[in-house]
């Protein structure tokens, strides 16, 4: 192993002893009993959010205090764009889940460099299921390895998407006959196209680097392609921590979905 990949390694073995822990503070938040409350836009968020931001804040930085931060739960200043790594964060992506005793939330950590995330975990605690990658070393669900399903045809293709707006009258070049489902966090979603559970997740709507970042990772090193529905490239830390939307895939479907979702705008952010 040289010695970066040794670097990498100790990092995702830090981000993946944090998100468990964190996941154990988010189950007992629960149990204990929620505050909840309302951010600017109307999305809720908890006690537990809050709860469980510090305890990431507080293991990560204070095991790597020269990375920078940015989290959904804490205040974003311009120092990380300085920093040569920084930690990128949801403490519980899915809140809406976790409130109501869904399953499908979890906590994703990314490391990211350069403007590419390099290490990756997303922890779902009620699912048991912790998927974990680092840069050029595959992608792994509990220890196992995971590829990105092998589908070529969107006829009949199994995709997380909001069947209203894909079924629906937008679209240049109508879809196939697709099987659509839901999952409440986006970060999870990403992971399920990457364990080959899904061929594709698709959203047209600007994504926090938070929620898409350790799951562009883990999709990539599963073999799956990630890009806004342009098609175009993400780049991570940036001063707007956004990217313009998702198309998350099987590697042979990619084309296949930029082709019918290039002409619809990008969304202003």
């Amino acid at each position: 192993m040289s010695d970066a990949t040794d670097d990498l390694g100790a990092d995702l073995d830090l981000i993946r002893a944090a998100a468990i822990a964190a996941g154990e503070l988010a189950l007992a938040e629960r149990e204990a009993g929620l505050k909840i409350w309302s951010k600017i836009g109307g999305s809720p968020v908890t006690s537990a959010d809050m709860a469980v931001d510090r305890l990431l804040h507080d293991a990560l930085l204070g095991a790597r205090p020269d990375h920078g931060w940015l989290s959904e739960e804490t205040v974003d200043t311009p120092t990380r764009l300085a920093a040569r790594r920084i930690f990128v964060v949801d403490p519980i992506d899915g809140t809406v889940a976790y409130m109501k005793g869904k399953p499908w939330w979890c906590i994703p950590i990314a490391v990211v460099e350069e403007g590419r995330p390099v290490a990756a975990v997303i922890h779902a605690p009620a699912l048991g299921e912790t998927f974990t990658a680092v840069l050029g070393g595959g992608a792994f669900l509990n220890d196992r390895p995971i590829t990105a399903s092998d589908t070529a045809d969107l006829d009949d293709a199994s995709v997380l998407a909001d069947a209203r707006l894909m079924e629906g009258p937008l679209w240049p070049e109508p879809w196939p006959a697709m099987r659509f489902e839901k999952r409440n966090a986006i970060a999870y979603r990403m992971a399920l196209v990457a364990a080959g559970a899904f061929d594709a997740a698709i959203a047209l709507t600007p994504k926090w680097d938070w929620d898409v970042c350790a799951g562009a990772l883990i999709v990539e090193e599963a073999g799956g392609r990630v890009s806004d529905h342009h098609g175009g490239a993400w780049r991570f830390n940036q001063a707007d921590p956004r990217q313009g939307s998702l198309v998350c895939s099987a590697p042979a479907l990619h084309p296949l979905i930029v082709r019918r979702t290039a002409p619809i705008p990008l969304a202003p952010r």
